[in-house]
């Protein structure tokens, strides 16, 4: 018997300063079960980032064809593609073919400095690619928040995301390898 995915609610109020973007987001969150929490909150940072109306959790982990979470245009297009983890050259040169911006997100400390050196070369001349590292005592501040239900305010200045649940507390630097 297949395993089933296992839901999250997370209920967003993100107060984004450096795009004048304010908005509550409800959200149903579908972790696969080959998705660990940690990589889920990696997943919901991602979301926070780039939070709009029309940004969706795709199937992700799932399906070769589409990211982790995407958004698309009104008719269609794929404006931003954003992948977590360590995906392949192949991967990465579909996807900015396919995308007006792609970003992917790294949280495997020392493994994501390893692939960075195996790939920054390769990736140096696509310019439609961001790529962004989550260190590893960040990631660990973002698991202490995972719940069955959680409530959720973000707020983003100077490329700082604060992040607050209850009575827990994240400071999030992401650190840009690729812009």
């Amino acid at each position: 018997m297949a395993l089933k995915a296992s839901i999250y609610k997370a209920e967003l109020q993100i107060s984004d300063m450096d795009r004048n973007y304010y908005q509550s987001h409800p959200l149903t969150i579908a972790r696969h079960p080959s998705e660990n929490e940690e990589r889920m909150m990696v997943r919901l940072l991602a979301f926070i980032r780039h939070a709009d109306e029309r940004l969706s959790f795709t199937k992700g982990i799932s399906t070769d064809d589409e990211p982790d979470i995407w958004l698309l245009s009104l008719s269609g297009e794929i404006e931003c593609w954003i992948e977590l983890g360590q995906p392949d050259e192949k991967r990465i040169r579909k996807a900015c073919g396919r995308a007006r911006e792609v970003y992917i997100y790294l949280y495997s400390g020392h493994g994501a400095e390893i692939w960075w050196e195996q790939m920054a070369q390769k990736l140096s001349s696509i310019n439609n690619l961001h790529i962004y590292n989550l260190p590893a005592n960040q990631r660990e501040q973002l698991s202490q928040m995972v719940q069955k239900n959680m409530a959720l305010q973000a707020t983003i200045q100077d490329e700082e995301i604060w992040l607050s649940s209850g009575e827990l507390s994240a400071t999030i630097n992401l650190q840009c390898w690729k812009e």
